[in-house]
């Protein structure tokens, strides 16, 4: 099978090899070996607390620009908006572009269209519109080809088999996982000991932090990401398994 995007060609033995060859390589060497060597390259980022260490390293590599694609879903928390304008301010010569679901400039818009808790009555049409959509027209719009991630294997769930680069089939782009093998204790040193902005939801025990309605706290012991859609058998918002909403688009 051949991996392809645009000029881009990797077969699967490729990316095998890749994935295998770069695991000695530092975070900030496989960003810069992923801006030497493929074009049209963006971070996605919600501003958690990996994404934030991986814009701060860009920002601290020379003569590497790599701007931001932030996804709006209308239902972040206002810490989550007050870091945005934080992280703009920081780090001016990355551009954050942000997409929100389409038609819509707010909640109040959102529910008129929508109807009120639709991720309680359609959680899956919920993620679609809010989630998967805009950032599949993000890519096509900017004409993305490779995005850095903020994953990471110990984040648990499906993430646990997580490599460093991957195929986004149905989106047609490669991902890149900088941080793949950190745990939470080394990002946040990282965070502290460069000074680097985050999300003040997290010294309130939020360790992963997305829409306001399906985030909580997290108690000592749980996995990062066990404050997320508490009780209910998800794992992912959508952005990452593209292909089970096919049907949507």
């Amino acid at each position: 099978m051949t991996v392809a995007n645009n000029s881009i060609r990797l077969t699967s033995e490729h990316l095998n090899f890749l994935n295998e060859s770069l695991q000695p390589l530092t975070p900030q060497e496989l960003i810069k070996w992923t801006y030497l060597t493929f074009p049209n390259l963006y971070q996605t980022t919600a501003f958690g607390l990996t994404g934030l260490a991986i814009t701060d390293m860009i920002s601290k590599i020379p003569d590497i620009k790599i701007d931001l694609i932030f996804i709006d879903t209308l239902y972040h928390f206002p810490q989550t908006h007050d870091l945005l304008k934080k992280v703009q301010t920081k780090y001016p010569n990355s551009k954050i572009n942000v997409f929100k679901p389409i038609g819509v400039e707010n909640e109040k818009e959102f529910i008129e269209k929508y109807g009120d808790q639709l991720w309680e009555t359609h959680d899956k049409y919920y993620d679609y519109l809010v989630k998967v959509e805009p950032i599949q027209r993000s890519y096509k719009e900017l004409n993305v080809n490779v995005v850095l991630t903020g994953r990471r294997k110990s984040q648990g769930g499906s993430r646990n088999s997580l490599t460093i680069l991957e195929f986004d089939e149905i989106n047609n782009i490669i991902k890149i996982n900088p941080l793949w093998n950190w745990d939470f204790k080394l990002v946040k040193e990282y965070i502290d000991e460069n000074n680097v902005p985050y999300n003040e939801l997290l010294d309130l025990g939020y360790k992963s932090i997305g829409d306001w309605h399906s985030t909580v706290p997290v108690a000592d012991g749980e996995d990062e990401r066990s404050g997320r859609w508490k009780n209910k058998a998800k794992t992912e918002c959508g952005i990452h398994i593209a292909k089970e909403f096919t049907s949507y688009a």
